[in-house]
Formats: C-alpha cells, sequence, structure tokens
C-alpha cells in the first residue's frame, strides 16, 4: 500500500513539473523569438554603380615580332669584323658586319681600268672616222673603209656600255662586302665569328634582327564571334582597340589596335585569326610571350553593375539580396546580362546607388535586418581597449 502511495506521488511530482513548464512557455516563450529576430545579422554590403563598361571578347595570342630578318652574307667570303653587340638595338642601314672586300675591289678596279682602254680606242677611232669621212668627200678612199670604220665606232660605243655594265656589277659585289641592317630592330645572339668563311647558302645566317617597338600580338577567337567582330569593324571608324595582360594578372601589358582580320576561318579548329599592333616602348611584351587578349567591341553606356559574389541563384531564378533603408533584406530578382572581371552587369531589377549584400547571404531570410560587417572589428577593438 505504501508503495503504491509513493508511485502516485512520484506521478503527481512529475505532472507539476510539466505544468510549471507549459506554464513558462506560455508566458515567456514568445519572447525568445522575439530577441533573436531582433539581433541584426552581420554582412558585407556594397553600392550598385553605374558606369560605362568596355564590351570585348577575349581570346589568348603569341606576341610575334612586327618584322624579323635573318642578316645573311649575299657573297661568300672571309669575316673580317662585326659591328654590333649581341642583344643591341640597331637602326636600319647601321653596319653589322664587314667581309674581306680585297677579291671584290681588284674586279671593281679591274672593270674600270678595261672602260678606260676602250674609251681611249673609241677616241681615237672616232677621229679616224672623221678623217675618212672627209676623205671621202674628196673621193680619196672607198665607201668600204669608211663603213668598216663606222662599224668600229658602234663596237668601241657598245663596248664601252658593257664595261659600264661590269663596273656596276662588281661595284654592286663590293658593297655586298659591308652587311647592314635592313630593319630597324633588336639584334639576338651572334651566329658567326670574326674569321669564319661564310657563304651566301648558308642557312642560319650571321644574326636575326627583330622589330620590338611597335611589336604585334597573334591571336585568336570562335568562329561564333566573327558577326560581332564584323559589325563593330562596320561600325568604328577607327580600328578596334586590343589590350594585353599577362596570363596571370591583371597588369595591362600594352594596349594597341586591330591591324588584321584574317580572311578565312580554320576549319579544323573552327577559329578565326587576329593581329593586334602595340607601341612598346617599355618592352612589356616579347617575341614568344603568351597573353591573354581582350578585343574592344565598344562600350555599354551607363550600365549597372555589383561585384559577382553579388549575385544569386535559386529555384525561381536569379536574385540579390537588397537592404532596405531600415537595414532589412529583401529578395530582389534581377535580369543578369553578363559576369566579366568579377563584375555582373545588370539589365533590370537594381537602381544606381542601392545597397546590395556581398558576403553573409547564407545567413539571411527576407525581412531579417543586417548591419556592416566593419562594425565587428571596431567592437572588438574597443572591448581590447576597455580590458587594458
Amino acid at each position: 500500500m505504501a508503495t503504491y502511495s509513493l508511485k502516485w506521488r512520484w506521478v503527481a511530482g512529475l505532472l507539476l513539473v510539466l505544468a510549471a513548464g507549459i506554464w513558462l512557455v506560455l508566458r515567456y516563450g514568445d519572447k525568445a523569438p522575439a530577441a533573436a529576430r531582433s539581433a541584426p545579422v552581420v554582412v558585407t554590403t556594397t553600392l550598385v554603380r553605374q558606369h560605362d563598361i568596355p564590351i570585348y571578347l577575349m581570346g589568348v595570342g603569341t606576341v610575334v615580332a612586327t618584322q624579323s630578318v635573318t642578316v645573311k652574307a649575299r657573297i661568300d667570303g672571309q669575316l673580317d669584323k662585326v659591328g654590333f653587340t649581341e642583344g643591341q638595338d640597331v637602326s636600319g642601314g647601321q653596319l653589322l658586319a664587314q667581309l674581306d672586300p680585297r677579291v671584290q675591289q681588284a674586279q671593281l678596279d679591274q672593270a674600270l681600268a678595261q672602260k678606260a682602254k676602250d674609251k681611249s680606242q673609241l677616241a681615237n677611232a672616232r677621229l679616224d672616222l672623221h678623217r675618212y669621212t672627209e676623205l671621202m668627200k674628196q673621193n680619196a678612199t672607198t665607201r668600204q673603209i669608211l663603213d668598216t670604220q663606222r662599224a668600229l665606232v658602234a663596237q668601241l660605243e657598245a663596248a664601252l656600255q658593257f664595261d659600264d655594265a661590269q663596273i656596276s656589277a662588281a661595284q654592286t659585289q663590293l658593297s655586298f662586302t659591308r652587311i647592314t641592317a635592313p630593319i630597324r630592330g633588336r639584334v639576338g645572339a651572334r651566329l658567326v665569328d670574326p674569321g669564319n668563311i661564310v657563304h651566301a647558302g648558308d642557312a642560319n645566317g650571321l644574326v636575326v634582327i627583330n622589330q620590338i617597338d611597335p611589336i604585334s600580338v597573334v591571336f585568336t577567337l570562335p568562329e561564333e564571334s566573327f558577326q560581332d567582330i564584323n559589325h563593330a569593324l562596320r561600325s568604328s571608324a577607327e580600328p578596334l582597340a586590343v589590350e594585353a595582360y599577362p596570363r596571370k594578372g591583371t597588369e595591362v601589358l600594352g594596349r594597341g589596335r586591330l591591324v588584321l582580320l584574317d580572311n578565312r576561318i580554320d576549319t579544323d579548329s573552327g577559329t578565326v585569326q587576329l593581329k593586334g599592333s602595340f607601341a612598346n616602348e617599355e618592352h612589356k611584351l616579347w617575341p614568344g610571350q603568351y597573353v591573354r587578349i581582350h578585343l574592344i567591341l565598344g562600350q555599354r553606356k551607363q550600365a549597372l553593375t555589383v561585384p559577382a559574389a553579388v549575385v544569386q541563384r535559386g529555384p525561381d531564378g536569379i536574385y540579390a539580396y537588397a537592404v532596405a533603408a531600415d537595414d532589412t533584406v529583401h529578395i530582389q530578382p534581377i535580369e543578369l546580362i553578363g559576369i566579366q572581371d568579377g563584375l555582373a552587369v545588370v539589365g533590370k531589377g537594381l537602381r544606381a546607388g542601392q545597397r546590395v549584400v556581398i558576403d553573409g547571404q547564407y545567413k539571411l531570410k527576407p525581412g531579417l535586418k543586417v548591419v556592416e560587417s566593419q562594425a565587428v572589428p571596431d567592437a572588438a577593438a574597443a572591448e581590447k581597449g576597455k580590458a587594458k
């Protein structure tokens, strides 16, 4: 009987505890969520900007010399001296190398001597022709002798013309002993040392000159981009702008202009080849370098932009968390035009100067209040100051 009474007392006590718990929940339970709702969520926000942004296509290209010339000897001979330093900038017409000129100088002297001889003989033949002409008037000589003398004069005149041609050829051969730079540019490594015999048929030549200022970049874009490029070219009175960037990084290596849209599309790769020309005074672009290329097709005027991290995607489409004047957030559907260089271009849904959340969206629900995350370090610093 005592055991039965103890059991009922334990049940009664449990019921009393449950009743007290229910009363506490009914009395104070609705205040806890309110307190939780009143605590703002820490986020990072930014403003919607409105500005002009470029419309561009991006490709990968290779830097090439605008002009590249392998300097070779045009005649056989011994290399006497070299007139350049490896890696030096040279100008057009500058002496690069000198071959032994003695053989060519002797040929020129021989041609000059032959001309002097033929010139003297021609002068004497003309005097004889004049005498025979006078004698013929007096019937003191025959017509055959006069005609023969005239033929001799003509022969010697032709010989003099031949001598002039020989002199010109000898002078040309002599000029080939002086090897000069055909273009302005930078020389590479010296390929032949003085003292060696060089030949006109040598494949490697003496040195290679590359023109690097200005310099060119050859790049490709997909076939699908051709119509956009063609439209931009036809719409612009000026050549399209081109920008070069390193493969990794955002520094602009050079700004130039488009100089070539190839006249065909490569059917194997499905790409079209283009070339840009860049002023390269600081030599940031170098032959053989791989770069990223932005081909500027135009400008999008007064476009609305936000950092790409603002853009969210959900079952109902693309949206952003917009912050109202009372620091509450709501879901704002947006129309996304595209993303480039970390910026999202917005067509509809946002306005310039509007606050949107860039970080901390995973903690948000519509209607919650937010506070800027920059306030958190300041508060921590203040607490640290009080502790001291």
